[in-house]
């Protein structure tokens, strides 16, 4: 039940338009899911899929799928290889135009739909900070990086006012994807529909301001800001770029676009284009990693030099693609986190003083005598990157029995194996007298 109040507004607002929109709550929620260009080009993905799919106008890389389907059970979804997001909510990273080597800041992160959809426009070049102030939601943001096998992010949980003394005019660009009264979520989300009231939406509007307002201070000038929300409320979307514009006249309007439900196949989405004015030369640029994190070369990781000259076909390696071999120490950006071995993006800024949950890739873990890959590094890498692979088919009861932590029998040269399904990485086994033992993460296991 639509409350009364949002009803009487939208009427207001939409005049004519009002019936097509209460219409619009009388059908399903419409299903999409993003592919991931890290993992499947488009032709390949279209013909790889088992579901009905229908494109996404708004983006080259989404689809509509089937309400009687169920990709998140597909193992292709622990693969990595798409991304499960409401249709209308895959425009606003396209407003940003990311193109790779860029500095991008998603301020309002979680789950990770617009972070991944991002990351995979930078392909691995650049860096993605994706933040989250909420722990709990920030660590499903990090889990969802992990999973699409993004390389470049650095996951933080910090307010945003934190992240703005760390990076002063730093980001090429930034998305905002507010915190809202979530007024496009109540078709497919009853509680949200419950939660409505028109003091919540005053509350947001106040939020989004500081939230914009620490933004600003991070964007470098020439920068591009995109502000979305999803939902309907003037106050929190033309009302909220108004001021903004009004104590910032160093921001220009470029554009803005609404997507109604009953206009379009989706369940709505309010996107502001903003730029900075200025001279791009004029942006900021944080120290390197000090500090927080220990920095290593090969020489002070035998144990992960001996993984990955056993394991690993380095040579294929993208993270390394551009490295000589007279110079490979020298583009391995390897970081100590304890125990814990991750190599991060160039340019990596000081971690010093914030809360990160994931800084880059993480390779694995170093103990006494032995290095053990992460999952991380698993969907990170493709099967031809690894020297032992084994391959299951994904209509096969083998991959389930894989994803639910079970051991299998195989044949082959003792130690770690890249298992895949259909070819695409899932996570790593190791052989040892001809039983597979399985090292899927417990907590991920069906």
């Amino acid at each position: 039940m639509l409350p009364q109040e949002f009803l009487n507004r939208m009427e207001k607002m939409l005049g004519e338009d009002y019936p097509l929109f209460l219409a619009s709550y009388e059908r399903e929620a419409y299903k999409g899911l993003r592919r991931n260009p890290l993992k499947a080009e488009q032709e390949e993905f279209e013909n790889r899929m088992p579901f009905s799919l229908k494109e996404v106008s708004w983006t080259p890389t989404g689809y509509y799928y089937s309400l009687a389907e169920h990709p998140g059970q597909h193992p292709y979804h622990q693969a990595g290889l798409y991304y499960i997001q409401e249709p209308s909510a895959m425009a606003a990273a396209e407003y940003l135009q990311v193109k790779p080597g860029e500095r991008v800041l998603d301020l309002c992160a979680a789950p990770g739909g617009k972070s991944t959809q991002i990351g995979g426009y930078l392909c691995g070049e650049g860096l993605l900070v994706c933040n989250e102030p909420h722990s709990a939601r920030a660590k499903i943001l990090s889990e969802n990086i992990e999973r699409m096998g993004i390389t470049n992010a650095l996951v933080t949980n910090e307010m945003p006012g934190k992240l703005a003394e760390i990076f002063p005019r730093y980001f090429d660009k930034i998305l905002v994807d507010a915190p809202c009264s979530g007024e496009g979520m109540f078709l497919k989300n009853e509680e949200a529909c419950l939660e409505w009231n028109p003091n919540n939406v005053q509350l947001c509007a106040k939020r989004q301001d500081e939230i914009l307002k620490e933004a600003a201070k991070m964007l470098r000038p020439g920068g591009c800001l995109v502000y979305s929300t999803c939902t309907f409320s003037e106050e929190e979307n033309e009302g909220s770029i108004n001021r903004f514009l009004t104590g910032h006249p160093e921001f220009a309007f470029v554009e803005e676009k609404r997507f109604w439900p009953h206009q379009v196949e989706g369940e709505g989405h309010y996107i502001a284009v903003l730029k900075k004015q200025g001279n791009p030369e004029q942006g900021d640029h944080p120290s390197s990693t000090n500090g927080y994190a220990s920095a290593a070369d090969l020489k002070e990781c035998p144990e992960f030099v001996r993984f990955q000259q056993e394991y690993l076909n380095l040579s294929s390696m993208p993270l390394w693609r551009k490295a000589s071999e007279a110079s490979l120490s020298e583009n391995w950006r390897l970081y100590f986190f304890g125990e814990q071995l991750y190599h991060l993006p160039a340019d990596m800024p000081s971690l010093k003083g914030l809360k990160v949950l994931r800084a880059g890739l993480h390779l694995g873990t170093v103990k006494k005598n032995r290095f053990e890959p992460s999952h991380a590094l698993a969907l990170a890498l493709k099967p031809s990157q690894a020297k032992y692979t084994i391959s299951l088919s994904s209509e096969g009861k083998e991959v389930r029995a894989y994803l639910s932590g079970q051991t299998f029998l195989a044949e082959g040269e003792k130690g770690w194996y890249l298992i895949a399904v259909d070819g695409y990485s899932l996570g790593w086994g190791k052989l040892a007298g001809g039983i597979m033992k399985n090292h899927y993460p417990k907590g991920l296991r069906r």
